[in-house]
């Protein structure tokens, strides 16, 4: 079975007085494989990879291998610049990771030629597969289903994390199946988006890239075997009566908050442990999800 499927967790990396908050990091990369989670998908946007530099990345790189205890590893190589792609590709394949993952990420936008371009490069460099990161919230780039057939062609394309499905059941597997038409059968099909995770597996989809389960993993491996083994009532019913979650991630600005919050709340992380300008929630917002956690029995 290819190790790009099942649940993927992506963890924070916890920032303490601007400096990555090595310990913290490495406990929830131990909570992790601890949680039997599929994958570690480390430096993912939750993550916060833009906001680090070379040596800090390959570093994290290093402990999220070495703490992940056997659980593959991969790790986001997304950077302004191919040269700088490159150098995170060697960081992540020296660390030992099972596989890289790549957004286009910019400060101008790209057009499809150019993101072609940046694939195409990592594709010639890479000894490890690469995940295609499709984030379009924090990328401003949206690839067609064109694209992705395009760059799947390329050698050591193993998967693309797609952002979300429809909602509507029947629509969902409509649109998993169409991407599977266009695309090689090596390339696994990842969700993201936690609120749509389960229609996205029960439509198909072979995993899920989960910002959820970065913090959370028993959660989150719980709805994933309830899709995989094809308990499609239950599996909605537990990503309904997670609805208030989901709803926090909406409320205050995507996710990286709310996940950062919890973390801080449960003691898994120091407080302000995001990368300003970056800022966590506020009093009473942190009052919010403390309550969403002990509505849905999440202390720990």
């Amino acid at each position: 079975m290819s190790v790009f499927t099942g649940l993927s967790a992506f963890p924070l990396t916890p920032l303490h007085r601007d400096r990555v908050d090595e310990a913290s990091f490495a406990a929830l990369i131990r909570r992790l494989h601890s949680a039997g989670v599929d994958s570690i998908t480390a430096l993912g946007s939750t993550g916060s990879y833009a906001y680090l530099d070379g040596a800090e990345r390959d570093h994290v790189a290093q402990l999220a291998v070495e703490h992940a205890a056997g659980t593959p590893v991969f790790i986001g190589v997304g950077d302004l610049r191919t040269s700088r792609v490159l150098a995170r590709i060697d960081g992540a394949q020296a660390a030992g990771a099972s596989g890289v993952l790549l957004a286009p990420l910019s400060y101008q936008r790209m057009n499809d030629e150019e993101v072609f371009g940046l694939f195409a490069a990592a594709s010639a460099h890479s000894e490890l597969p690469i995940i295609i990161y499709d984030n379009p919230g924090t990328t401003h780039f949206n690839f067609s289903p064109q694209l992705y057939a395009r760059i799947a062609q390329l050698q050591n394309i193993a998967s693309i994390k797609i952002p979300g499905v429809p909602a509507d059941p029947a629509a969902a597997r409509e649109h998993v199946q169409s991407l599977r038409d266009a695309l090689p059968r090596r390339v696994s099909l990842g969700v993201s988006q936690d609120a749509l995770a389960a229609a996205g597996l029960l439509a198909g989809c072979d995993g899920w890239y989960s910002v959820i389960g970065g913090i959370l993993p028993h959660l989150a491996l719980h709805l994933t075997r309830l899709a995989q083994s094809g308990q499609q009532a239950a599996a909605l019913a537990e990503s309904e009566r997670l609805a208030p979650l989901w709803e926090l991630f909406a409320r205050f600005g995507g996710s990286i908050r709310v996940v950062a919050a919890i973390a801080e709340l449960l003691g898994l992380a120091p407080a302000d442990c995001l990368p300003y300008p970056i800022q966590g929630l506020d009093g009473a917002q942190r009052a919010e999800v403390a309550r969403v956690l002990q509505l849905l029995e999440l202390e720990g």
